[in-house]
């Protein structure tokens, strides 16, 4: 029997405009993420004085929320429309821009952060979710590959706008946020057709474990290097993490509706496409992180040639994601997602070669990071997608996001953890005698402006081994994700 969301059938044209709207919405909030990372050394010298882990935390709040929420908040448009959730995700986002424009502390900060994260998880699963349905079946492979590539794109929409926004004051940033996503909730409201609600319970106790663990690494993992690796704090919150991973693994497979049923990941192909869109975006986002300092401090840019020096890795999105299906009909999934992280670790590596080299060398490394990523987004997205029955797109929506979001706010984390420990560690000896090493750029200088260069030279150190560490983590776990989907792949072709 046809469903009501397969009888659905837009004109070609209406379908297109969809597509657009929902890929705009999508980037915009994929690209905040870049863009923040973009205003980091504005901030850290600005008159909130943030630490380098509260520096951290203002990047993070909004991914770790957007991340711990894109579930349920996909399985809240399963129940309550996906258009409604959509249309108040985006007025969520410029609710909290505002509030962040404003703010005048870190606390404050935070928690609009945290906000502007709660809207944004409304808005992607969503997005695919509105999009599948009203996309004619022949045309969603095409559909997926363009929204994919929109999630790509908007990390780089991110730098470019950041750039631009970010001559005057960081606060600008904000505003414009704002600004776009109230005419985003116009155009959505006017375009984007509603579709079939599904009964559906909300599982709150799941998500507030999921919640919880999540922070709970991202506590351990950001801490580490302030604390210790050993000290009782960050051994807390990596023991906590395990916990509640495990109670929420245990209360998921018990409740009728779970936020996210663990047994799902039997399906190695599913597994293998979750754990394999977390890496792409860990080696991106760590990317971003790293970049946009790099370029400012290492090669002392302004901020708006720091964002457009970002531009090498836009070429390849823009104009190859639309073949990759193509690609992968001919050469495979397996072969084709091994490509993608050959490419994206080598790029890695390579950035870390060239920092002080000429920029098209630089340049040209970007360049290899976006094909990688041009490759994985779109394949990773289509199998994710191939995973769940139509009925349940909110939660392939909801799945696929909090994969990329999570990978991203590990990426920021880790590569931002590394980034500093090793920043510290090779700073001047002088600045660690009458206390504690600083931890950022803006307090190295402030306590010792004549140590400029060293200084710089510290941080282009540290960004050099936290780019190393973002290739080796995006190769070792790329080949076990592709050898985990060839193997479902052959066994799928084995038993049909």
């Amino acid at each position: 029997m046809t469903s009501t969301v397969e009888r659905l059938t837009l004109p070609v044209r209406r379908q297109g405009q969809v597509l657009a709207c929902l890929s705009v919405c999508t980037a915009l909030v994929v690209g905040f993420v870049a863009a923040i990372n973009l205003a980091v050394p504005r901030l850290a010298a600005s008159s909130l004085h943030p630490s380098a882990d509260q520096l951290l935390w203002i990047v993070d709040a909004y991914v770790v929320v957007f991340a711990c929420l894109v579930i349920p908040a996909g399985a809240a448009g399963d129940k309550f429309g996906r258009k409604g959730t959509l249309l108040t995700g985006l007025a969520v986002v410029a609710a909290g821009a505002l509030v962040s424009a404003a703010a005048p502390n870190v606390a404050l900060m935070l928690f609009a952060r945290a906000l502007t994260g709660v809207g944004a998880a409304c808005v992607l699963p969503n997005c695919v979710g509105v999009l599948l349905h009203a996309t004619a079946p022949e045309r969603r492979g095409h559909a997926l590959a363009v929204w994919a590539a929109a999630t790509g794109v908007g990390g780089v929409v991110g730098n470019l706008g950041g750039g631009a926004l970010l001559g005057g004051s960081w606060r600008t940033l904000f505003v414009a946020v704002a600004v776009v996503a109230a005419a985003c909730l116009a155009w959505t409201a006017a375009v984007a057709p509603r579709s079939p609600r599904h009964a559906r319970r909300l599982d709150v106790p799941g998500t507030v474990l999921f919640v919880a663990a999540v922070i709970a690494l991202l506590l351990g993992i950001i801490e580490g290097p302030e604390k210790g690796w050993s000290s009782l704090p960050v051994g807390t919150a990596f023991a906590a993490c395990l916990v509640l991973g495990a109670v929420w693994v245990l209360l998921e497979a018990r409740v009728r509706q779970p936020m996210l049923d663990p047994r799902l990941f039997r399906d190695a192909r599913l597994a293998g496409a979750a754990l394999g869109m977390a890496i792409a975006f860990f080696g991106s986002f760590g990317l971003f992180y790293v970049n946009a300092s790099l370029l400012q401090y290492g090669r002392g840019w302004s901020v708006l040639r720091a964002g457009v020096g970002i531009i090498p890795v836009t070429v390849p999105l823009l104009l190859g994601s639309r073949h990759v299906p193509a690609l992968v009909r001919r050469f495979g999934v397996p072969a084709t997602l091994a490509a993608a992280f050959a490419l994206t670790s080598g790029g890695l590596a390579g950035l870390s070669f060239t920092t002080e080299l000429a920029y098209p060398w630089y340049g040209a490394c970007l360049f290899v990071v976006g094909l990688g990523i041009m490759l994985a987004v779109p394949t990773l997205t289509a199998e994710i997608a191939a995973g769940l029955p139509l009925e349940r797109a909110g939660i392939a929506g909801g799945l696929q996001s909090a994969t990329r979001e999570l990978g991203s706010a590990l990426g920021v984390a880790v590569v931002g953890t590394i980034l500093t420990a090793s920043f510290t560690h090779h700073l001047p000896h002088e600045l660690g005698r009458s206390g504690p090493a600083p931890r950022t750029v803006s307090e190295a200088l402030g306590a010792a402006p004549g140590e400029h260069s060293a200084i710089t030279a510290a941080f282009t150190h540290g960004a050099d081994t936290a780019l190393r560490a973002a290739a080796l983590i995006t190769l070792v776990a790329g080949v076990l994700v592709v050898g985990g989907i060839a193997r479902a792949h052959r066994g799928a072709r084995a038993a049909s």
